[in-house]
């Protein structure tokens, strides 16, 4: 066992404590609401939800509106919500389905929030599974907006998903300055921010902090789990001499194993929050938006802020630009390179799941959020500069404000080609970024 794995003793602790963790992580997956090992523990197959209107902490049901499920064009049952909300349709067999929402059966002063998702068109039911939808509701608006509102209410939530995609491409970028290595598990990470809130805040299972309250927890714990890699993978991959591309490659699989993990304790369904989740809008000049949206913008600002002094003026700042220069030459000038390794892993985690947090307070959690989110960050990294993490910020912001804005042109569900196109064009015309030259860390 001489050189093994667990001949050191502090590795032999470090071993232990993340399978302490992922033992304490995997029993609370077992209480959360929805959960997909919960789901088929039942007799037949059903598709079901609950309709109602969620303002701040405050859930109000809402009766009487008329679901349509079928398979194929053809009809398999229609069913109204019920005073609390809830409905059911059974469903013969396992397969593919259609959910529809009649729009004229909701009561006045509700509508739904994303008009364009009336059907739900590729609802996956296995066997003996008692599928959940959601339907997201709010208050009516009735108010038609102008031009110049539309185009300043997009600028909002560009600089929204800016924020979130620069906190969570600060540590991709960091690690890659330090590294050069890819990290593909980086999305996954941004889903155990969002999942670790939902588990402190919301979750049956858990302790049902306010959302606020959970925002540090999350945080630290995230950075624990990202310490925890690189101690217990990462690391002894180095010592062992594996190359980048080799790095990069176990990234691959441990995001496929990552993400079906989450699926697997978190299941399918997207879940909001319950705080936050409804907001009456904030009217200034021609911007209309929930307080939310400033509060994510914000708070990422001055953490990021706050991120670029530590790696100017500290000494921890000043090892991180050092080893990313030249790793040797700062390994022989007497700093821990190991240890910047870890600080680095620890923050950049921390940080990416602070990410997951703000876009689950957007939209909801889900599974796959982070992977949805990946190229969008790969896009901010490479627009910025690569490598580069001043440059990251600039490129995060950059590429939520061009997503965003692009949608007053083009159909939403096209504006991830917006950020592809951006990534292609950069890398076709300026392939060092826009930050790469004078920008760059080290």
């Amino acid at each position: 066992m001489s050189g093994g794995l667990l001949s050191d003793p502090k590795r032999r602790v470090l071993v232990v404590a993340a399978l302490a963790i992922m033992t304490f992580t995997g029993s609370f997956g077992w209480l959360w609401d929805g959960a997909a090992l919960g789901q088929d523990d039942v007799d037949g197959q059903q598709i079901r939800g609950v309709m109602e209107v969620i303002e701040d902490e405050e859930r109000r049901p809402v009766e009487g509106v008329e679901m349509i499920v079928s398979a194929d064009g053809v009809e398999i049952g229609r069913v109204r919500s019920d005073a609390s909300g809830e409905w059911s349709v059974q469903v013969p067999e396992a397969g593919t389905y259609q959910v529809r929402l009649e729009v004229d059966t909701l009561p006045a002063g509700v509508q739904l929030t994303d008009p364009e998702r009336v059907e739900l068109s590729a609802v996956q039911v296995r066997e003996g599974q008692r599928k959940t939808v959601r339907f997201s509701l709010g208050p009516g608006f009735t108010k038609s907006l102008s031009t110049l509102e539309s185009l300043s209410n997009l600028v909002v939530l560009g600089l929204r998903l800016g924020a979130i995609i620069a906190l969570s491409s600060v540590g991709l970028s960091l690690l890659y300055s330090i590294s050069g290595m890819f990290n593909f598990a980086h999305g996954e990470l941004v889903t155990l921010g969002a999942m670790l809130a939902y588990l402190l805040s919301t979750s049956p299972g858990g302790p049902q902090w306010h959302l606020a309250a959970a925002v540090f927890p999350t945080m630290l714990m995230a950075g624990c789990i990202g310490g925890l890699m690189e101690f217990g993978l990462w690391r002894p991959l180095r010592r062992r001499k594996t190359g980048v591309v080799g790095l990069t490659l176990v990234s691959i699989g441990f995001s496929l194993f990552l993400r079906y993990l989450l699926l697997l304790i978190f299941g399918q369904s997207p879940k909001p929050y319950k705080n936050f989740n409804i907001q009456d809008p904030i009217e200034f000049l021609t911007v209309s938006t929930p307080p939310k949206n400033l509060f994510i913008i914000g708070l990422a600002v001055l953490l990021l802020l706050g991120g670029g002094m530590l790696l100017r003026y500290t000494r921890i700042g000043t090892a991180i630009r050092a080893v990313a220069d030249n790793r040797e030459l700062a390994e022989s000038s007497g700093i821990d390179v190991h240890h910047v390794f870890l600080v680095t892993w620890i923050v950049g985690t921390a940080l990416t799941a602070l990410g997951g947090v703000f876009l689950g307070i957007g939209e909801s959690v889900e599974w796959d959020m982070g992977f949805k989110l990946l190229l969008l960050i790969f896009a901010g990294m490479v627009l910025g500069g690569i490598g580069t993490t001043f440059g990251a910020m600039v490129g995060g912001f950059a590429i939520g404000f061009l997503v965003e804005i692009s949608t007053y042109w083009v159909d939403v569900q096209f504006k991830t080609a917006i950020g592809l196109g951006v990534l292609v064009l950069m890398l076709l015309f300026r392939p060092q970024g826009l930050m790469g030259l004078r920008g760059r860390i080290g």
